[in-house]
């Protein structure tokens, strides 16, 4: 089979509070591993990935950034140009849930393309002591027209599904990436997805 050719690079953008697992959501996408004393970001972590979606080939440039407020001097300019966003919460942690507004806010205010796709990801749900419902977090993501999906690095459940979603909802909607020039081949369904994920809008 011939190597199937690089269809577009997508800017993806990880954010939510410290600690929530931003870091080990990217690194078990990207290397599959997990580092249980996983250290705090310092200012931006980026990786790069490439991904096949319905028969399309992009190359994913994602950027993980420091959930602290110290180090969020170079907030524009992490927003500018990106297509997609995974805003993270952690569910046994009800006050990085409720962050999230801040969190969605300052996307409004600094990103530049105003039809990104928005993901929402319930991390940790492999940690017994729960403090956000499924529900919950269900009603927030249709509140704010985002794909939502519960995951956990730490056992892999619904990371490769959370970016494979978010991938394919992006090229579904080309004037987010498109350049002229480019073909898109979708499925005969449309495109739709056919993995067995729950995610939503």
């Amino acid at each position: 089979m011939e190597e199937q050719e690089i269809l577009t690079t997508l800017k993806i953008l990880i954010i939510g509070e410290s600690g929530v697992g931003k870091s080990s959501l990217l690194l078990r996408f990207t290397d599959d591993t997990f580092d249980p004393e996983q250290a705090a970001t310092i200012g931006v972590d980026f990786k790069v990935k490439t991904l096949s979606v319905d028969g399309n080939k992009a190359k994913l440039a994602i950027w993980d950034t420091a959930g602290q407020e110290r180090f969020r001097t170079l907030t524009p300019s992490y927003y500018r140009g990106a297509q997609g966003v995974i805003l993270v919460y952690d569910v046994s942690s009800k006050q990085s849930f409720t962050k999230l507004d801040a969190w969605l806010s300052e996307l409004e205010t600094f990103a530049t393309k105003h039809d990104m796709i928005k993901m929402l990801v319930g991390n940790k749900i492999d940690k017994e002591k729960r403090e956000v419902s499924k529900e919950e977090g269900l009603k927030f993501a249709r509140k704010h027209h985002m794909l939502f999906i519960e995951a956990s690095a730490k056992t892999k459940e619904g990371v490769q599904c959370a970016f494979e979603e978010l991938v394919e909802k992006i090229i579904q909607t080309p004037g987010l990436w498109e350049t002229s020039g480019h073909s898109l081949r979708l499925d005969a369904e449309g495109g739709q997805a056919s993995s067995n994920c729950y995610c939503v809008v």
